[in-house]
């Protein structure tokens, strides 16, 4: 096994943690707490990325009143040696899973309109949660009956260290989204408008910033001007991608000296698109990576954002009940070449589907968040709609879920939902 150069204790909170502690912020100052040599694999622990704030309990309030201003906690930041700007970080990613010897559940969660929202939060506006039990790489929950699968397991988060003209750029394009949307929050497209509309982007806050190693007198004046880690952006981030699983490959940009490679937000399993924000099996976890470089790699190849070689690890499904959508609003509106717009039609048509054998709006939702359905955009050109296409593996179900099978209905419960406000 490869040396654990960054370790968790998941019974302690976040800055309670007996070694380095994680963070949850990106800025280029915050130190290394690893370091590693070209060539060199090495184990990298993290925590969930809500920091243990939701635990295996049937408690539905935990999903709504998760802090958000905490998240996510990162492993690292890792100092590669001879790594520079410009450089491309190659990591390698050879093994991966759930701290199975000290936690082994994950979670799913709907998230409440008031507090993050999600991609059909219109549908969905209240708190949801489900509990998986993580056996090996195989996945089940009590929440939701007859699913039982192999899941795809990755970081939903990797990426280096930004620049100080990058993190400057970063501030300044996402506060004048955040000022657009204020003075006219219909010129947002595909956002929904409304008294509890979840924000367009996530500016700076000192309020729940983890700034790692930082020195206590430098971190606070550091978080006023550190990046969230909520989405992704050049440098990689909070991609979410389902296939950067085992065997994977990824050439990361590098910015600053030693590239200052970080990792988290692990996935027992997710669908392309996440789409219950909490959407996909949240849990504890370690990945084992080994690093090289590729010198002047972002010039050389003309790349400023990641690229990667997908592994060929599992699971393997072969026949899938495939969902379309277009780009018409679920009220008639027509858009144009709108794939946002189609894959929620995709999704939603694949969640009444899914209510005709018995599931809940919520279970489907769930279900379609963390099994490992592929999504697409399989037409862009042929106006007025985009084409996108939602594919679910049948093999997932513990019952036929092909069309002309509902024979197989049956009562399936609910997930844990809650209809109480944000505390």
């Amino acid at each position: 096994m490869p040396e654990v150069k960054f370790e968790v204790d998941v019974d302690r909170a976040p800055d309670e943690q007996p070694g380095a502690k994680p963070f949850n912020r990106w800025h280029p100052d915050v130190p290394a707490a690893v370091e590693a040599e070209v060539g060199e694999t090495i184990r990298l622990e993290a925590l969930d990325w809500t920091g243990g704030q939701i635990t295996d309990a049937d408690d539905p309030n935990e999903v709504r009143d998760v802090d958000l201003t905490q998240v996510h906690y990162l492993a690292g930041p890792v100092h590669v040696e001879g790594a520079e700007p410009g450089d491309l970080l190659k990591v390698e990613f050879h093994d991966m899973g759930p701290l199975n010897d000290r936690s082994e559940f994950g979670f799913t969660g709907t998230f409440s309109q008031q507090n993050g929202g999600g991609f059909l939060t219109d549908h969905f506006p209240t708190a949801a949660k489900s509990v998986w039990d993580l056996s090996g790489y195989t996945v089940s929950s009590r929440h939701i009956p007859d699913v039982r699968y192999e899941g795809k397991i990755h970081p939903g988060l990797a990426g280096c260290a930004p620049s100080e003209e990058l993190l400057a750029e970063w501030n300044e394009r996402e506060q004048e989204l955040i000022d657009k949307h204020a003075a006219d929050p219909e010129s947002i497209p595909n956002h929904p408008t409304g008294e509890a509309e979840p924000g367009v982007a996530n500016p700076p806050t000192t309020e729940g910033a983890l700034m790692g190693e930082m020195d206590p007198d430098e971190a606070d004046a550091a978080a006023e001007e550190a990046a969230r880690t909520v989405p992704p952006r050049e440098h990689g981030g909070n991609h979410d991608i389902k296939d950067l699983s085992i065997g994977s490959t990824v050439y990361f940009p590098v910015y600053v000296e030693g590239a200052k490679f970080a990792l988290g937000d692990f996935h027992a399993s997710q669908g392309d698109g996440e789409i219950t924000f909490c959407g996909a099996i949240e849990m504890a976890g370690y990945a084992d990576v080994e690093f090289d470089l590729v010198k002047n790699g972002m010039a050389e190849h003309g790349i400023d954002h990641p690229i990667f070689e997908p592994g060929h690890r599992g699971p393997h499904f072969e026949d899938y009940v495939t969902f379309c959508g277009y780009s018409v609003t679920e009220d008639g509106e027509q858009r144009y070449i709108d794939s946002h717009t189609a894959y929620r039609r995709a999704s939603l048509q694949a969640i009444e589907y899914l209510k005709k054998f018995g599931y809940s709006g919520q279970q489907a939702l769930h279900i379609l968040g963390t099994v490992p359905v592929e999504g697409r955009q399989s037409g862009v050109v042929d106006v007025p709609n985009a084409c996108s296409t939602l594919a679910l593996p049948k093999g997932v179900f513990e019952f036929d879920v092909s069309p002309g099978n509902l024979e197989n209905r049956a009562d399936r419960g609910d997930l844990l939902v809650t209809d109480e406000p944000l505390q």
